[in-house]
């Protein structure tokens, strides 16, 4: 009995409220709201979509593969290519005569603090960066900015870029150094060679136009050096690290100082992280690799030997060092020791190409510059090669995107 009458207050329910929606004023559609994160033309998935962009020194052959298909796309050529930089999306490869060619390769992701959003969609080519001699890429949702060994700074429409165009919102003009443009905070902050001033170096942030708007206060002399990190932007010095974050609109720089003993060691002059990571490592020498933990302000050096390239898994997970002897190696960051090693190219590749080490949250990934395979490594299993990855002609230079 009380199910039956459970029934007719359901159905008395509909009914009122089908007679409220069909008297009064007519029925009016409402549009479909549009899902948060939502990106027009992209595909949105529940984990990341990594991918990796594959430049061929050789036949100029730029290619991007989907580290989840394995489906090898074609995206261009760029003649001569030398170099290639990585924003998390695009690709920014030099070719033989300076230039610069931007290519996506359909996969990012969209950090909103709390949680994050993965795309993907198709690669292309998008066209040429207005001037030469990159020195680095960086981007966040609304500019990307380009850094060129004449001091000068691009910033571009990020919107546009995404959609496929180049487009200019501004312009930082400066004196010829290595130092680049990030996008931070809402503005962009760019190093500053200063010649009459002792101290060499500074960091200025500037507006999406350009515009100096403000100054840090802590100076970095010789700067060479730079990474983004969830705890903020890491400018190389010659005396340590120039951290600058910023809140409320306001920007401040605190130096992270090398240790005593490190005086006879040579400086950092170069970061790699895991993205989202707050461990940077660099070359240190011939002999090392310097480990800085940005949370908590420290900087270690490990003896690894010769190295041919470096990066960091983050907080808790080793420090991947390739060395001239073509193996692979793993450090624990906190004490030095090594965990592990496997051979993976022969000698001369780790020391007369090109060889990177790109690293996510799982795998690992290292370019044999003399053939066209990518190792993928599993770094959580005493380095264990769980793929190999194979493209057309030679992997000269790989970056990972999608992370």
């Amino acid at each position: 009995m009380r199910l039956k009458k459970s029934r007719v207050a359901v159905i008395l329910a509909v009914t009122v409220v089908t007679m409220a929606a069909c008297g009064g004023e007519p029925r009016r559609d409402v549009p479909a709201e549009t899902p948060h994160g939502y990106v027009e033309g992209a595909e949105e998935a529940a984990e990341a979509q990594s991918r990796l962009i594959v430049a061929d020194t050789a036949s100029g052959a730029v290619r991007v593969v989907d580290l989840i298909t394995e489906e090898v796309h074609e995206t261009g050529r760029v003649d001569g290519v030398r170099a290639l930089t990585g924003d998390g999306r695009f690709g920014y490869l030099t070719g033989g005569d300076g230039s610069v060619r931007v290519v996506d390769s359909g996969a990012w992701m969209v950090d909103h603090g709390d949680h994050v959003h993965y795309y993907r969609a198709k690669p292309r080519e998008v066209g040429a960066a207005p001037g030469k001699q990159p020195l680095g890429a960086y981007s966040d949702p609304v500019a990307s900015a380009v850094s060129f060994s004449d001091g000068t700074a691009v910033v571009l429409d990020r919107a546009l870029l995404d959609k496929g165009s180049v487009a200019e919102l501004g312009r930082i003009v400066r004196e010829p150094h290595d130092g680049v443009a990030i996008p931070y905070g809402k503005q962009i902050l760019a190093s500053v060679a200063e010649p009459g001033n002792r101290y060499g170096n500074r960091v200025r942030v500037h507006g999406r136009q350009g515009k100096p708007v403000a100054e840090i206060d802590r100076p970095c002399p010789e700067l060479r050096g730079q990474a983004v990190t969830r705890r903020g932007v890491v400018f190389g010095c010659a005396d340590g690290a120039l951290l600058v974050t910023e809140k409320d609109g306001a920007f401040t720089g605190e130096k992270i100082p090398y240790p005593p003993e490190a005086a006879a060691r040579e400086r950092a002059t170069g970061f790699s992280h895991r993205p989202g990571g707050t461990t940077l490592v660099a070359k240190a020498g011939d002999g090392g690799v310097w480990s800085l933990d940005v949370g908590r302000r420290i900087w270690r050096y490990l003896e690894t030997g010769p190295v041919a390239a470096v990066n960091a898994v983050g907080e808790g997970g080793p420090v991947l060092v390739l060395t001239r002897d073509g193996k692979l190696r793993a450090f624990d960051g906190a004490t030095g020791k090594e965990q592990a090693q496997i051979s993976l190219l022969p000698p001369e590749a780790a020391v007369a190409a090109s060889p990177s080490v790109q690293v996510d949250t799982t795998r690992a990934y290292v370019n044999n510059p003399l053939s066209g395979e990518v190792y993928e490594i599993d770094y959580n299993d005493n380095l264990r090669r769980a793929r190999t990855l194979k493209v057309e002609g030679k992997a000269a230079f790989i970056v990972e995107t999608g992370r």
